[in-house]
């Protein structure tokens, strides 16, 4: 039987008390030895980094991607392969890699063991495995995750609100990039940092074809103004982009973001984090081992 490390965490979205209970059938079923531990985000590192140290070579997110990526981040670079049984509401990494949607069907692949190297990409040291924003997406965030835990709202409800809220504060960043160390003046109100190359139009938008091309997906909006922006991210949408809406900046491994503000908002792989610039941007190649089709 094959030796794994299974995590799931306990304040995951979807993640509901049946949970365990499904991801050790799921296990069995496959003929893979794991132990199961239900973790707070918090003690996830620890449990990861414990377990490379025992020599376990396949450790197993169940979950979405928050904990794919708290994992990655640690197995990256790294002769331990990650598994991943999709728990999450999007699971967008994992339908990239080409991970079954379904649970038994996971875990019946995880059992066949065949490993790809993917590329991740990180930023002052953090790892993503998705994305990263610079601008309104960030503060959209901050605004939802404020309402969450202070009013109480739904995610949704938070969202909208949030939403609105964000375009009326809506303003530009003069930001300084350095691409693969040349110099790239932007004035933008997003940055989008993506780990290889991202589609923009429907009904795929938001998918990548590829984790191992070894570049990143840098698309700097251009549009000024809040009906420029609304008007430029509906024509993304529809695949009727014009040539001032969205710069897609090619063949990027490096970037350097600065900014005359002393801490920026920086999303990373939805989740918002306050960092000082310079950010840097960069791509790792093949970094992580990944249990896929």
């Amino acid at each position: 039987m094959k030796r794994a490390v299974t995590i799931i965490n306990a304040g995951g979205g979807s993640v509901d008390e049946d949970a365990e209970g499904k991801v050790r059938a799921a296990l069995a079923e496959a003929g893979i030895d794991s132990d199961v531990a239900v973790l707070a985000a918090t003690a996830i590192e620890q449990h990861v980094t414990a377990a490379l140290e025992s020599g376990v070579r396949l450790v197993i997110a169940a979950g979405g991607d928050g904990t794919v990526g708290t994992i990655a981040g640690i197995l990256a670079g790294t002769d331990t392969a990650l598994g991943i049984l999709p728990l999450g509401t999007l699971n967008h990494f994992a339908r990239d890699v080409g991970i079954p949607a379904d649970l038994d069907e996971a875990a019946a692949l995880l059992a066949m063991g065949r490993e790809q190297k993917v590329d991740v990409a990180e930023v002052n040291g953090k790892i993503f495995i998705n994305n990263s924003a610079i601008g309104l997406y960030p503060m959209m965030v901050l605004d939802r995750d404020a309402q969450q835990r202070r009013l109480g709202r739904s995610k949704w409800l938070a969202l909208i609100v949030a939403s609105a809220r964000t375009l009326a504060r809506f303003g530009h960043q003069r930001l300084r990039l350095t691409v693969n160390g040349r110099p790239a003046p932007a004035d933008t109100p997003l940055l989008f940092v993506g780990n290889n190359d991202y589609r923009l139009e429907l009904p795929d938008a938001g998918s990548r074809d590829s984790l191992n091309d070894g570049r990143l997906c840098v698309l700097v909006m251009r549009s000024t103004g809040r009906a420029g922006f609304l008007a430029a991210t509906a024509r993304a949408l529809f695949g009727r982009t014009r040539g001032n809406d969205m710069v897609r900046l090619d063949g990027v491994t490096t970037l350097r973001v600065e900014s005359r503000r002393s801490v920026l908002p920086v999303a990373i792989d939805g989740e918002t984090k306050h960092m000082k610039p310079p950010l840097d941007y960069r791509i790792r190649p093949g970094a992580l081992k990944v249990i896929a089709p």
